[in-house]
């Protein structure tokens, strides 16, 4: 698998959760895991759309170089780059929500404390050290600006989430 299709489904099952956070806390029901569900494929689909944005960047990018070759190799090096922060930071997510799900009542509410919350604040500087790894493992300017475009596209998913569906429930 290339670095593109596995940072395209991390930034899928990113926008799934982050639709999940947008709903999380504005429902009182015991039972609601049709909201939960719902929610989460209105985060999918919000990032799903959102994600174009730096598929048609590097497209662009890719169709624009004098030496396509090259630039393959370039956005395929530093999507790589980018990949690795954010795999070191979706398995210790993953070791969180295990630890969640598995857990009794106390230690699965310590694991939310400790783990998911901090990590879902320190989801913009996972991103910005996956930029910095693009540009440092040889992607150079084209896979910088095409990691940003991607980064601020998960970044932005759950506030439009929140803000289209989820502002005026309480």
């Amino acid at each position: 698998m290339t670095p593109a299709v596995l940072l395209a489904l991390l930034g899928l099952i990113d926008a799934s959760f982050s639709g999940f956070r947008a709903h999380a806390g504005r429902d009182a029901r015991i039972r609601k895991h049709r909201a939960t569900a719902r929610a989460a494929l209105r985060g999918l689909a919000v990032g799903a759309v959102f994600l174009l944005a730096p598929a048609l960047t590097a497209a662009l990018a890719l169709f624009t170089a004098s030496d396509r070759a090259e630039m393959f190799r370039t956005l395929a090096a530093g999507g790589l780059g980018y990949l690795v922060p954010l795999a070191l930071y979706a398995a210790v997510v993953l070791v969180s929500l295990a630890a969640y799900l598995t857990l009794p009542f106390r230690a699965s509410t310590l694991a939310v404390v400790i783990g998911l919350g901090p990590l879902t604040l320190l989801r913009p500087l996972a991103i910005a050290a996956a930029c910095l790894g693009a540009l440092l493992n040889g992607g150079g300017a084209p896979a910088l600006l095409v990691g940003a475009i991607a980064g601020a596209a998960v970044l932005c998913v759950e506030p439009t989430v929140h803000r289209r569906w989820y502002r005026h429930v309480q």
